[in-house]
């Protein structure tokens, strides 16, 4: 039996692309209290089913699917530019396909506008009009209106024409941003992307006998299965240490651990990594916001995307990605590196930023140890010594040593020079991940 939270979410992905919803007409429809159905409604704007936009509402669009995410829809464009909907609000959820800026004159500017772009224009009304009969949308600049016959227009083609208050440059530098920004989401593993879905996965029911976990061994290669009750709600985990010693008729819910690590699927692959290491964990289940066994996710799994992240290139650009550009070896057995502070990387004053630092020292005993051990590793602990500031366009040099390694942890003393004065040093505490 699904719970009232589950109820609402799926009456909401019934609802048709475009509909408007409220707090207040759910709870009437369902039957709920306004504070489960207003739950319920942000827990769907998560899962990109809507999306609430000031001054409208909150409507139903479609879910975005990972191959089109470098493009927006109306209403994510009217959240990033604050603007506000002058008519075709029911459009409102369609995706644009291209943005144009109208600065040119009238009939160049109609040979580029196209159905389902989108015209970025100040207050000329023909050329409003003209650009809604195309089947494009409008963001007009400048924080201008336009006139009641083209916001009827817009209602009755179902295509929304919006303003904003910033100026044309400004507003065509925001969007760019906003789809840069949605490239490097897209490139973000979370455990979705990566764990075993319910119905491919082994567990346990709480009503089963301790003879079942054998067979579930003998058919995975795993020694830990999550245990579920009668709604498939995540009760507990049963691993090779609580079963020894156990009768084989013993029921699994006298011997299971209460109240495992469990993920959610838009969990980062970093922090699962990282909990795996740190809690030493195999397997963890994968729920939904009501604890309901949707997957589980391994060790394996995580190893594997861990490495194929690190072969493809990023489509979109992160601090992360710039360091590690910028940061090269200077010998054949990479114990020495090179880095050249880009604008990208200092601070307000033109220096080195003190987070980029840290994460030029991170990746640096990173791609020390993966030259020594074959591993990868999972910061535990750093303390960082900055001595003296470092200019904009220099060049520092980057020197880990292996001060301890065992099998699990790994201690890096790091030190960094500019023009051959140490400018600052790092002490790394790491737990090691075998490739």
């Amino acid at each position: 039996m699904t719970t009232k939270h589950e109820q609402i979410i799926q009456h909401i992905g019934t609802l048709t692309i475009g509909n408007k919803i409220s707090v207040r007409q759910v709870a009437k429809d369902l039957n709920v209290s306004e504070g489960t159905a207003y739950r319920a409604i942000k827990e769907a704007e998560n899962q990109g089913l809507v999306s609430t936009i000031e001054r409208v509402g909150t409507i139903r669009i479609e879910r975005k699917s990972k191959e089109n995410f470098e493009s927006l829809t109306f209403a994510e464009v009217i959240n990033v530019v604050d603007g506000q909907v002058l008519g075709g609000q029911s459009g409102l959820y369609k995706t644009l396909s291209k943005f144009v800026i109208g600065a040119m004159q009238l009939d160049a500017m109609m040979r580029y506008t196209e159905r389902d772009s989108l015209l970025i224009v100040g207050n000329r009304i023909e050329a409003h009009e003209l650009a809604l009969q195309e089947g494009a949308a409008v963001l007009i600049t400048g924080g201008f209106d336009t006139e009641e016959h083209i916001k009827r227009l817009a209602d009755e083609k179902e295509i929304p024409i919006m303003s904003t208050s910033y100026d044309t440059f400004t507003v065509a530098a925001m969007i760019n941003r906003a789809i840069y920004d949605q490239l490097i989401k897209k490139e973000i593993v979370v455990v979705d992307d990566i764990c075993t879905p319910v119905e491919h996965a082994y567990y346990l029911d709480s009503k089963d006998l301790l003879e079942k976990w054998y067979t579930l061994n003998d058919l995975s290669t795993h020694s830990r299965f999550p245990v579920v009750d009668e709604k498939l709600r995540v009760m507990g985990m049963v691993t090779s240490k609580d079963i020894i010693g156990k009768n084989g008729q013993t029921p699994i819910e006298k011997v299971m651990t209460k109240r495992p690590h469990v993920v959610q699927t838009k969990t980062s692959l970093a922090y699962v990594a990282h909990m795996m290491v740190w809690e030493g964990i195999e397997v963890m289940p994968v729920v939904d916001q009501s604890n309901k066994l949707l997957g589980v996710v391994s060790r394996q799994d995580v190893l594997k995307a861990l490495q194929q992240i690190q072969r493809q290139p990023q489509v979109g650009e992160t601090i992360d990605d710039i360091i590690g550009r910028n940061l090269e070896s200077l010998d054949t057995e990479q114990t020495i590196f090179q880095a050249n502070i880009t604008p990208q990387m200092t601070n307000q004053l033109g220096t080195l930023s003190n987070g980029v630092f840290t994460s030029l020292i991170s990746e640096a005993s990173s791609r020390l140890l993966l030259q020594a051990k074959k591993s990868d590793l999972v910061v535990e602990n750093i303390t960082v010594y900055f001595m003296k500031p470092v200019q904009i366009d220099s060049k520092i040099i980057i020197k880990p040593k292996l001060l301890e390694v065992g099998k699990i942890y790994a201690k890096i003393d790091i030190e960094v020079f500019n023009n051959k004065k140490m400018v600052g040093k790092g002490l790394l505490m790491a737990q090691l991940i075998d490739r």
